[in-house]
């Protein structure tokens, strides 16, 4: 799918257009090999330059060839599974064609695009592309924070239920919002390196105020990447205390278990001896069978008395 945005530079307002111009904005997503063919060919650019974001597993860089230059950056994503949320990421692409154009490129929608796409940024012009790439990794770290505390009361509901009763669900829960905060934390830590290199080695020309945003975005990605790093600290802690938790349970069920077992086993034993068909003590007393139950109970009070002394019960 492709958008095409474009700002009037006299009006300042952005608008959907259809022709690919000067100072335009291409946002494409998971692009079809038609879409990638022609956005080529009207900007005069090499096809690898938007096939790298659409691998999965591309790592944030930033890659200049000729006149156009490629940001690869890590933005958050939602994902379900059976109603269960998945917290992953995914590439974004972001190409500035000479001074000409200005593309994005991924393969699923992303909840910060989008709000480019709807006006909902503000100071959002298509032809200041240097502006625009910088404004994208600002409100991107600032979507990972929302996103971090959205993690963070799914743990803490998580938790709450699993000190009421140990459910696989819970623990499930708890396992993916931890292999979640691990994708938050590589991608914020690969985001911050591309800001770094931006920063230092003018990759774009900025002016005074870019480099202010850019400053602040670092401030704000540095920042969910400390409470990422918190949260996955607390969650490791809270998975293995939980794994403590249910393997002293499971010891404890262990020994009354076996303490019932021992303590059942004595009248079987008892009456084992008393069927063998040898002499024994009351072989011949009418009482018998009422003696051996009343010796049995007291021997299995005796043992249940001394494990429960032992802890054992």
């Amino acid at each position: 799918m492709i958008k095409i945005y474009n700002t009037d530079l006299k009006t300042n307002k952005t608008e959907l257009t259809d022709k690919i111009q000067k100072g335009c904005w291409i946002n494409m997503v998971n692009p079809s090999e038609k879409e990638i063919k022609r956005v080529c060919e009207e900007v005069k650019i090499e096809e690898a330059f938007i096939r790298y974001p659409l691998d999965y597993e591309e790592q944030a860089r930033i890659d200049q060839e000729d006149d156009a230059v490629l940001f690869v950056i890590d933005v958050p994503l939602i994902e379900y599974d059976n109603e269960n949320k998945i917290y992953t990421t995914m590439p974004l692409g972001m190409i500035v064609v000479r001074d000409d154009f200005f593309i994005t490129v991924c393969l699923k929608k992303s909840k910060v695009i989008e709000s480019f796409e709807a006006g909902i940024i503000k100071n959002m012009y298509t032809y200041k592309k240097t502006r625009f790439i910088l404004q994208i990794l600002y409100y991107n770290a600032s979507h990972f924070l929302n996103l971090l505390k959205q993690l963070n009361k799914e743990t803490e509901i998580a938790e709450s239920v699993l000190q009421k009763s140990m459910r696989n669900k819970e623990l499930l829960k708890l396992l993916s919002l931890e292999k979640g905060l691990v994708y938050f934390t590589t991608s914020l830590r690969s985001n911050e390196a591309v800001m770094e290199r931006t920063l230092r080695g003018k990759i774009v020309k900025m002016y005074e105020e870019d480099e202010d945003i850019l400053e602040d975005a670092i401030v704000e990605n540095k920042q969910a990447l400390e409470m990422s790093k918190v949260y996955q600290d607390i969650l490791n802690g809270t998975m293995e205390a939980y794994g403590s938790i249910i393997s002293n349970n499971l010891n404890s069920v262990m020994k009354y278990l076996t303490s019932v077992t021992i303590i059942l086993s004595l009248p079987t034993m008892i009456g084992s001896f008393w069927g063998m068909n040898v002499s024994l003590p009351f072989a011949d007393n009418p009482w018998a069978f009422g003696i051996l139950i009343v010796l049995s109970i007291i021997i299995s009070l005796v043992v249940a008395i001394f494990l429960r002394k032992k802890d054992m019960f």
